[in-house]
């Protein structure tokens, strides 16, 4: 995996084999960021990387300039993966070994962007869950956006607050607001 822009714009960084991952593809993770580039300063972002995994999405926000990053994730060894990373390059990220969905129910802080990529099995009921969870706990800014990677078989546009989604190749970005949901 490599960072494609920002202060480490093309570095690699190479995940050991061992863990249970499957990073976002350079091509999906470029669309995902050419949209929030034009929508957000992503410049003193606080974001939250649910089911972070190697990491691969918090670095991309960190060399972009975001200002706070919390990486949440239940193998130890990607907390630990995303804890040495995250301090070999400098980088503003907290990586906390949780369930997430105990997290979601036990944090107060509140983000600018939450970005999920929870394993591909999930059902859409667990995404559902996962949605009510950050509205009803208030964990989004004003203004704030969700954005949930799943597969491009799963159909997220009836949970509440879906927005719009976009595909990139075997890949979709769902993206939710508070706002829509009143």
């Amino acid at each position: 995996m490599r960072i494609i822009s920002g202060t480490h714009k093309g570095k690699k960084i190479i995940a050991p084999k061992n863990l249970p991952v499957r990073p976002t593809t350079d091509f999906a993770k470029e669309g995902l960021f050419n949209i929030l580039r034009n929508r957000l300063d992503l410049n003193d972002l606080e974001v939250l990387d649910l089911f972070s995994g190697t990491g691969n999405m918090s670095y991309e926000f960190a060399s972009r300039g975001a200002s706070k990053i919390t990486a949440v994730d239940s193998y130890f060894g990607c907390v630990k993966f995303i804890q040495k990373t995250a301090q070999e390059l400098s980088f503003p990220i907290t990586s906390i070994k949780a369930n997430v969905f105990t997290y979601l129910d036990k944090t107060s802080q509140t983000y600018d962007l939450i970005f999920a990529d929870p394993p591909y099995v999930f059902e859409v009921e667990q995404f559902e869950e996962m949605v009510r969870k950050i509205f009803q706990n208030n964990l989004l800014k004003r203004d704030g956006i969700f954005i949930i990677e799943h597969p491009k078989q799963t159909d997220l546009t009836e949970i509440i607050g879906f927005q719009e989604f976009r595909k990139y190749g075997g890949s979709v970005f769902s993206f939710f607001t508070k706002n829509s949901t009143q």
